[in-house]
């Protein structure tokens, strides 16, 4: 009997076809880094940020066709990002994002204040400057790729939904760099590990890497690509994708001028 394997496996030549996909252009990602720092941002720094948002909306998507398919669909509904979500508590990036979308109503849980009266949700910001939400709609095309890869479409609310988590984890990613530049290093991180009670304790996951990330080279005016790999291990709690994250961002720019 030939076993059907869900997804293949990211290693090898065929890590090499993820990079093929491209779909937010360096140009994009600058423009999102302008909105939150004047630092310039390097060629090979704005690669490795796009890669990073590829892997993880690539992730998203995956989920989220796995649950579509449990129900022989192939055009994703907002239900479909819950699922993907709950199944993977890796995937749940760019959280911002979920105050201003009715996919996530009710699931962000209700605040209270001191005296037990519920806090209004925030209203969405007038400010003129951009934010993440504001900007959110500049990643349809990208989002609308990266589900073509995937052999799926999604329905207009889905596509929003993806959106506006790929533009407020970019804008994290970007303020977590630029905080990496000014203060020499990242000066925390950590790594979530899953596993069933009662078993042992897997070994540290990437400890190396990630110590040797801790502490940076350079200017403080300029975002680098290794500033963009520390911020990653910010963002991303989980060991599996930010591995994966680090090694394709790795890859995607190993032949990218610093400049």
């Amino acid at each position: 009997m030939t076993a059907q394997p869900a997804r293949p496996e990211r290693t090898g030549t065929q890590t090499a076809s993820v990079m093929d996909v491209s779909p937010f252009k360096p140009s994009l990602v600058k423009a999102v880094f302008r909105d939150v720092t004047p630092m310039h941002v390097s060629r090979s720094a704005a690669w490795a940020a796009a890669s990073v948002t590829r892997t993880v909306l690539t992730e998203i998507i995956d989920g989220a066709r796995r649950a579509a398919a449990e129900e022989a669909r192939k055009k994703l509904i907002p239900g479909d990002l819950l699922s993907a979500i709950d199944r993977n508590v890796e995937l749940e990036v760019g959280a911002k994002w979920y105050d201003h979308s009715p996919t996530f109503r009710g699931l962000t849980g209700v605040l209270y204040d001191a005296e037990g009266v519920i806090v209004p949700s925030r209203k969405r910001s007038r400010s003129r400057k951009p934010s993440a939400v504001v900007g959110a709609h500049r990643f349809e095309a990208g989002v609308k790729k990266l589900l073509r890869s995937q052999g799926v479409t999604a329905v207009p609310a889905m596509v929003r939904d993806l959106d506006g988590i790929a533009s407020v984890f970019l804008t994290d990613l970007a303020r977590d760099a630029a905080m990496v530049v000014r203060e020499g290093g990242v000066k925390r991180f950590g790594t979530v590990t899953l596993g069933m009670s009662g078993e042992p304790a897997p070994p540290p996951f990437l400890k190396d890497p990630l110590q040797a990330l801790s502490t940076r080279r350079g200017d403080g005016r300029t975002i680098g690509r290794d500033d963009i790999l520390a911020a990653t291990t910010i963002q991303l709690f989980g060991g599996n994708l930010r591995q994966r994250a680090l090694t394709e961002a790795r890859e995607a720019t190993q032949n990218t001028s610093a400049g």
